[in-house]
């Protein structure tokens, strides 16, 4: 860095350590780049923060970071909903010190007692008259706390950016508005809430890795064979609660041949960096006798409140993981998400939430838990494994060797989806890294996004 704190890397140095086939280790390893994503990519692009259900009333507020920034999600007394900077328009300190509550009134700061409103204005200062002039007066927006520079919500998901400028949130989403779409519309009475905690966890390497991992089709019989040859091994005449069914179900999947993959599962990148993978879980082709016995009581939830054939329509979308660059990922059939936070170049920090579909079933929610901790729990024999991969790869790209990491897999059989984006070849396609860093690579030379 120079003395101005700024990172000194050229812009000719960045367009060279990505390639149409091929990115240099340094994007995973380089502290400074790291500090260069800070500023350029999560200090531009919309950031997921937070579902309106959480916070249901005026005064509940949900505390977050939008990159390494410490904001604040709260719902004001007039209903609306703000993204505020978290600190203190006096001394700098953080005001909101727990992740998430209520207040009855106003924000009060530790430290000296300023007190502000759920909108950030500032509504109290003890000893007032001690300032020069008297000149730090309730309502001057100077100390307030300051308002996230752009706020908006596409169907209750609310994403902020430090940035005045930029894309709206919708264009943004581009062609993603739809795997939102998929999640909320399979609720019969069509409102999502989050429900059932958050179950955390972080790992030893790049925040980039995880957005890689979810969306690749040729690692699950290789990284979870364990899991898979423990889940064959069940015998499926023994009966849980559920959640072991869910378990074994979910392990046997993960070991599904390549030729699958190569056949019936599809890949689509769109700009921006996000992507989808295809879904082959399909339990409204189920028989009943095969699938979960509360999907026929959702079933007829839907169709009373949809009518056949739109349900038919809704149920009929298969997605597995859809990707929002740079911050979100989320399994809209699974009622899902990962919110992805980035601490440092080598250590990343994953919230997961669960939805409850509003009008569907209780054991439908009950299912979505198990599964969560099947797939996504810090004792899941499945991410457990993810996780053991990415400080590999952490310890792999910081060594010495070949300083290129190809992303060749699938390159030049991509072809146009329609929607403005792009199918691969098949589900074992790195189609969605490449289009990622190609988005990376735009943010980070300054190119307007």
């Amino acid at each position: 860095m120079n003395d101005d704190g700024e990172t000194m890397i050229a812009e000719a140095a960045i367009d060279e350590l990505v390639s149409p086939d091929r990115v240099h280790r340094r994007v995973y390893s380089d502290p400074d780049l790291f500090e260069l994503e800070m500023d350029r990519l999560f200090g531009r692009a919309w950031i997921f923060v937070g579902h309106e259900s959480q916070v249901k009333r005026p005064g509940d507020f949900y505390s977050t970071r939008i990159g390494r920034e410490p904001v604040v999600m709260t719902r004001h007394a007039d209903g609306a909903i703000h993204v505020l900077h978290n600190r203190c328009g006096h001394r700098g300190a953080l005001v909101v010190g727990s992740e998430c509550g209520h207040v009855e009134d106003a924000f009060r700061c530790c430290y000296h007692g300023w007190r502000f409103a759920t909108d950030g204005t500032l509504l109290s200062v003890p000893q007032r008259q001690g300032y020069p002039e008297d000149n730090v007066a309730p309502g001057d927006p100077a100390y307030g706390m300051t308002p996230v520079a752009r706020v908006d919500d596409y169907r209750g998901f609310v994403f902020a950016s430090l940035s005045s400028e930029g894309p709206s949130l919708v264009d943004f989403l581009g062609h993603m508005t739809t795997s939102f779409d998929d999640m909320i519309d399979r609720a019969p009475d069509g409102e999502i809430e989050v429900a059932g905690g958050v179950a955390r966890h972080a790992y030893n390497g790049n925040w980039k890795l995880i957005f890689e991992n979810v969306n690749d089709g040729l690692h699950p019989l290789t990284v979870h064979q364990s899991s898979i040859e423990a889940a064959r091994d069940q015998d499926d005449a023994v009966w849980s609660d559920g959640a072991g069914e869910i378990a074994v179900r979910q392990m046997r999947q993960n070991g599904a041949p390549w030729d699958m993959w190569e056949k019936q599962i599809g890949l689509w990148a769109y700009p921006n960096g996000h992507s989808y993978l295809g879904d082959y879980h399909d339990d409204a082709k189920l028989v009943a006798a095969q699938r979960d016995p509360s999907f026929d009581e959702y079933l007829a939830a839907m169709e009373a409140a949809r009518g056949k054939d739109r349900t038919r329509e809704i149920l009929g979308v298969l997605r597995w993981n859809t990707n929002i660059y740079p911050s979100l990922s989320f399994m809209s059939q699974f009622r899902q998400i990962r919110v992805i936070r980035p601490v440092a170049v080598d250590r990343t920090e994953v919230l997961g939430f669960c939805f409850r579909l509003k009008g569907a079933p209780d054991e439908m929610f009950r299912d979505t838990i198990r599964f969560a901790n099947v797939t996504n729990a810090v004792a899941s024999p499945v991410l457990t494994d993810d996780l053991e991969t990415y400080f590999r790869i952490r310890c792999g790209v910081e060594s010495e060797g070949s300083d290129w990491i190809p992303t060749s897999r699938g390159l030049g059989r991509d072809v146009e989806d329609g929607n403005g984006g792009w199918r691969a070849e098949n589900g074992l396609s790195e189609l969605h890294i490449r289009n990622m860093f190609r988005c990376w690579s735009d943010y980070m030379g300054g190119a307007a996004i």
